[in-house]
């Protein structure tokens, strides 16, 4: 990673805006690939679902490919929005009838009166570097060896729609960036610079699927748990996603924390994940592998990784198309190395959300670089807190039986953090009786073995040894039930819960040595040094290396 390079030279791109809009209908411009008919199918069910009329949507005719030249996306994507734009007011600004040197049209500008750019499936992605136009003169950014390329997201420079002759060499400063501070930028910034979001995925289902998960969220309000993976390679990295876990915590959110080095295992816990923040591996793995999985309406999901988004196309490759694919509703990527400090930034992004920002603005101020690599994935319009925790739970009749626990979790945690701690139990006690389920049990045995009543949490865990059966994504649940039926001084029934689920057929590999080695410790707990000592075996023989095969030659000795 670079060093940080500061943010400077911003004025010598963009002019002051003095007009700020009052309350009003969104203005967006829906950006579709004419030439492709689901990019149309996209961009119609997107205006339709938020109302806002066909009128929103511009169709140009573009390149079917996800990497374009920047000759080809100034002529087919650039120039011709640029023109819709000021034609319809969007854009303050008179249009000149000369051109840059990388053949964009010139503008005197005063800003813009737009809440977001939405670009649909089928618009190309990124820009290709071209060194007939990289010029480092125009940036002196450029004289940095890592940053001498013109290659970028088109979302990003989109996002500079309304700037006259941005430099497309390196990146360009965001004026919009939140930084360290809770305040931010003035208004004013956010009238120069144009947030972004894009309708993408693996299929035009997929795309229209990420507005219609995110009407629902605002509809009912975010609901699940959130979880952080920590333990990247670099420290910056590991602090952003430190400073999520407060954050979270005073939203209400039960939240899971992973320091290990390791991207969260697929035996882990990992029901309902609202808000996730993690990073740092090339491909999707984990839990989210998982047969069957999928992420509650308006989730948050965000992977940092260099190459999250070199493709929005497979479900399987980099993170942020497979995140969208199962079912995700919001996230982001880059299409090519942006380096760590020029990423979204997540402690950023959720601050933002979480003072009830929309998430294109959220995003654009989580990032501090524009015409580079990151974009965002989702609905710029969508605000997953649009509905309080307290609203949501005044209307908790209305939520489906799952959404209800986990709206019913929050409440309680709120309480407690409140010093409300008797009122939390009773809530947890109530939600027991009329809608019980495991995640409940889990948080209300928690609560009450803090509170000092043992008798109580080992009442509240016997809906996990009541059950015929468990389903298998309640497998990890089960495992920290065990755990905790020790904590609540009573090891032996953690003994059964796991005697039970290692008799389970078709129980997954590595989730059964997870089991055995959990298993294990708590058998050793409750003195049933047998089934310890069976456990260990089993555990010992599974994970012992294959033996060498007869005839093998030795092994090479150190290269000197």
């Amino acid at each position: 990673m670079v060093p940080c390079v500061r943010l400077f030279l911003i004025l010598s791109f963009i002019l002051p805006l003095c007009v700020v809009r009052g309350a009003e209908a969104p203005r967006v411009l829906v950006l579709a690939n004419r030439d492709d008919p689901e990019s149309l199918e996209v961009a119609r069910h997107y205006v339709e679902r938020r109302g806002l009329g066909e009128r929103a949507i511009v169709a140009l005719p573009m390149p079917l490919t996800e990497e374009i030249s920047w000759a080809e996306f100034v002529s087919a994507i650039w120039n011709p929005l640029l023109q819709e734009a000021t034609a319809r007011g969007d854009i303050d600004a008179m249009v000149m009838r000369l051109t840059d040197e990388v053949g964009r049209t010139k503008i005197v500008t005063s800003g813009h009166r737009l809440d977001a750019i939405v670009i649909c499936r089928g618009v190309p992605l990124r820009v290709a570097h071209d060194p007939a136009l990289f010029d480092e003169r125009s940036n002196p950014l450029a004289a940095n060896t890592v940053l001498r390329t013109n290659e970028g997201a088109v979302d990003s420079e989109l996002a500079l729609l309304a700037v006259n002759g941005a430099p497309i060499a390196a990146f360009v400063p965001n004026p919009a960036f939140l930084g360290a501070t809770n305040t931010g930028p003035a208004d004013a910034a956010l009238r120069q610079v144009i947030p972004v979001g894009r309708l993408d995925g693996p299929t035009a289902a997929d795309a229209k699927a990420l507005v219609d998960r995110a009407l629902a969220a605002e509809r009912e309000g975010l609901w699940g748990r959130a979880y952080i993976d920590i333990g990247g390679p670099h420290r910056q990295g590991d602090e952003w996603l430190e400073a999520c876990v407060p954050e979270l915590t005073s939203l209400g959110f039960e939240t899971e924390v992973d320091r290990e080095r390791e991207t969260i295992p697929g035996h882990a816990r990992f029901d309902a994940p609202a808000l996730y923040f993690g990073w740092y591996a090339g491909n999707l793995n984990g839990p989210f592998l998982a047969p069957g999985f999928r992420f509650p309406p308006g989730a948050i999901a965000l992977h940092i990784h260099s190459f999250s988004a070199t493709t929005l196309r497979s479900p399987t490759r980099g993170w942020t198309a497979p995140l969208v694919a199962r079912g995700v509703t919001a996230t982001v990527g880059n299409v090519a190395e942006p380096y760590l400090q020029f990423t979204h930034q997540p402690q950023l992004l959720l601050r933002s959300l979480a003072r009830g920002e929309t998430l294109g603005v959220a995003a654009l101020r989580s990032v501090n670089a524009l015409s580079w690599k990151a974009i965002l994935v989702g609905d710029p319009l969508y605000r997953p807190f649009a509905v309080s925790a307290e609203a949501q739970w005044a209307k908790r009749g209305e939520l489906a039986p799952e959404a209800e626990v986990y709206a019913r979790i929050r409440r309680m945690r709120m309480l407690a953090a409140a010093g409300r701690g008797e009122e939390a139990l009773a809530l947890g006690v109530a939600g027991m009786r009329k809608n019980p389920g495991l995640p409940l049990a889990l948080t209300l045995a928690g609560m009450q073995l803090s509170a000092g009543d043992a008798a109580a949490a080992r009442r509240t865990l016997g809906v996990f040894a009541a059950l015929p059966s468990w389903r298998a994504a309640d497998r990890p649940l089960v495992i920290e039930a065990a755990q905790t039926w020790q904590a609540a001084g009573t090891a032996g029934e953690g003994v059964k819960l796991v005697e039970r689920l290692l008799a389970e057929p078709n129980l997954e590999a590595t989730f059964r040595l997870a089991a055995l080695k959990q298993g294990a410790a708590i058998a050793r707990a409750a003195q049933d040094f047998t089934r310890a000592g069976r456990w260990d075996a089993e555990h010992e023989r599974l994970t012992a290396p294959p033996p060498a095969a007869s005839g093998a030659a030795p092994a090479a000795g150190r290269a000197r």
